[in-house]
């Protein structure tokens, strides 16, 4: 403990110096200005002549003098490298963001690039669901094989969440695309016979126009002011891609995980364009398990003070916020089972004692895999994209809804008034009182927990928003070791197609005993999940 004399020596020499910061505030050399002789004379002075270096001095060694007196520890502390990683890369991307280095660069946050792409720009506004507006936008895109004659034979290919438009290597980026087995001559997306087109999605920060992009209004980034977006506006914006290219039906409408359920809602938000409809790993409305997985992220970047609101872009990215949403993410692509039987129980040394940093095979797998991701993909985009997940619903209760708001926009529009000085809906606060249980409010929710608590039958509010689909061919996949998307997901959607009069729907699931790789099955499966597209395709 520390003795009066150490208590009283610390207390005087703080009150040195806030006597000295009041008499000699911050800032306060700066007005004054020295001769050539007087500059020469304060260099010249001893250190401790300055009043407040000699009182942190005395702050200094009154700190010391307590060290020496505290007993040693029973045990060392422990080393903590990981921390120490992360504060080395704030430093590096500190250094990168000083005014000094942004003559060089662009400052800390990396351009986001997966290589050599097309893009399609528009300068007709896009009023997204929710009120926000778009006043000019860009879609990256690229396309693999030939488009016919007829313009017959084209695929949409919709990504998962962080994916680019980069699903397969062309001649201008060699690099491998992120379903590289999946496309090509013969492969099930055979470009002999297909026109593939994918896109990346509004939002994201490949290509497409998302919150790291300028704002025409002031020239800055968009950042948080990005308007919050829905799956239905990624899928408008893909269509007028397609309206531009004279494409006005496609073959197939195809996705997997975030790309499946936009591939439903390709279907229903234009059934007269899409012949056919594949969803793999998909749903027809996020659930409260998925949405949960999603908002931790979401919390733990935003968590991250260098997020700052959103407004990162001049300065430091949140790098280790980032790092661990990632981390998290990864826990949901893979199976427990797979995880059992590639890592086990196994540390990465176990001559070594352990620790409270990445030990275990496991974690050192998660650490990497997050510190990987934490700079390829913007901060902003992973929280809009998710969000956009979130709100999906095809429910026919949830689409009126979002119609009657779209109709009021669009009236606001036509009229000429502001859209976001008059409806502020996207702005929320946080409750009053702490969450408490509460009834379902709207009688579709009700419907859909009665009829879910009493029979398999999906809900009837679900069957009715899936009716535009009733004569479109679908092929729907799920995998039973899919923790994110579990496979009672995509039974839900087979057996809604069913119900709303669809005859044409297959239906397939990859038990255990086929795949173990989780949600990450459509990303790795060439022969079940391939193959069934293939086969489906024809």
């Amino acid at each position: 403990m520390e003795t009066m004399a150490r208590r009283m020596a610390l207390a005087s020499a703080r009150q040195a110096i806030k006597s000295i910061q009041t008499k000699y505030p911050q800032g306060h050399s700066r007005h004054l200005s020295y001769s050539p002789r007087a500059r020469s004379s304060l260099r010249s002075r001893n250190f401790h002549d300055n009043p407040r270096q000699k009182a942190q001095v005395a702050v200094k060694e009154a700190s010391q003098a307590s060290d020496h007196q505290r007993p040693a520890s029973t045990n060392p502390a422990l080393s903590f490298p990981c921390l120490d990683a992360r504060e080395a890369k704030t430093a590096s991307l500190s250094a990168r963001s000083a005014p000094s280095a942004q003559s060089l660069s662009s400052g800390p946050e990396p351009s986001y690039n997966a290589g050599q792409h097309l893009t399609w720009h528009s300068d007709q506004p896009l009023l997204l669901d929710w009120g926000g507006v778009l006043p000019e936008y860009n879609v990256a895109y690229e396309t693999w094989g030939q488009l016919n004659e007829a313009k017959s034979n084209v695929i949409l290919l919709h990504t998962g969440l962080s994916a680019s438009s980069h699903a397969h290597s062309t001649p201008a980026n060699p690099k491998l695309g992120w379903w590289e087995r999946f496309i090509g001559p013969g492969a099930p997306l055979d470009t002999d016979k297909y026109f593939i087109v994918c896109t990346n999605v509004i939002g994201s920060c490949y290509g497409s126009t998302g919150p790291q992009s300028i704002d025409p209004a002031n020239g800055q980034n968009y950042a948080t002011r990005f308007p919050i977006l829905t799956m239905q506006d990624m899928v408008r914006a893909q269509f007028r891609l397609l309206d531009a290219f004279g494409i006005q039906k496609l073959y197939a409408s195809l996705g997997s995980s975030m790309g499946g359920m936009q591939s439903l809602a390709a279907g229903v938000l234009f059934p007269d364009r899409v012949h056919k409809v594949v969803s793999v790993s998909g749903c027809a409305r996020s659930h409260p398990y998925s949405i949960a997985l999603r908002h931790t992220q979401r919390q733990v970047l935003m968590m991250d003070p260098n997020w700052s609101r959103g407004f990162y872009y001049s300065g430091v990215p949140p790098h280790a916020g980032m790092k661990l949403a990632r981390e998290i993410a990864t826990i949901t692509y893979r199976s427990g089972p797979e995880w059992e039987q590639r890592f086990g129980r196994r540390r990465a040394d176990p001559a070594r004692p352990p620790a409270l940093c990445p030990d275990f095979l496991i974690e050192t797998y998660l650490d990497h895999a997050g510190e990987k991701f934490c700079l390829e993909y913007d901060a902003n985009s992973l929280l809009y994209v998710s969000k956009a997940m979130d709100l999906f619903d095809l429910g026919r209760g949830h689409q009126e809804q979002m119609q009657r708001l779209r109709y009021h926009h669009e009236s606001q529009l036509a009229s000429g008034s502001s859209i976001m000085q008059q409806d502020q809906s996207c702005n929320l606060t946080l409750p009053e009182k702490p969450y408490e249980e509460q009834p379902s409010q709207s009688p579709s929710e009700r419907d859909s927990v009665a009829e879910s608590s009493t029979s398999n039958r999906p809900p009837q509010d679900l069957v009715k928003g899936l009716a535009p689909l009733r004569n479109h061919p679908t092929l729907v996949m799920g995998v039973a070791s899919d923790n994110l998307f579990p496979a009672w997901q995509q039974r839900e959607v087979a057996e809604t197609l069913r119900a709303a009069g669809n005859r044409s729907v297959t239906h397939v699931e990859l038990g255990e005993d086929t795949s173990l790789f989780g949600h990450d099955t459509f990303l790795l499966d060439l022969k079940h999940i391939g193959g069934s597209i293939r086969n489906f395709l024809g």
